[in-house]
């Protein structure tokens, strides 16, 4: 899955609701920030380690929060399964 997806793709954003999307099994791809501190991601990276969820990495917040649609920076996105 690419980046230029997440512009299409029915997604949530910031690490709390991507953690949700995980836990409830509706993700279906992970995007994190690689300039987001590591104690904020380890969570959620483990989280779809364990649920065999892909994560695709991002090198900023600032492009990932474009990426999103959304004007400030992001940590982390989701996109949702359909």
């Amino acid at each position: 899955m690419t980046l230029d997806s997440l512009k299409e793709a029915d997604t949530v954003t910031g690490i709390k609701q991507a953690m949700k999307a995980v836990r409830r099994s509706r993700a279906a791809a992970v995007f994190v920030a690689d300039d987001a501190d590591a104690h904020v991601l380890e969570d959620l990276l483990r989280a779809c380690d364990l649920e065999d969820i892909p994560v695709e990495h991002v090198d900023s917040m600032a492009e990932l929060g474009k990426a999103c649609g959304i004007e400030v920076k992001a940590s982390a996105a989701a996109v949702l399964r359909q």
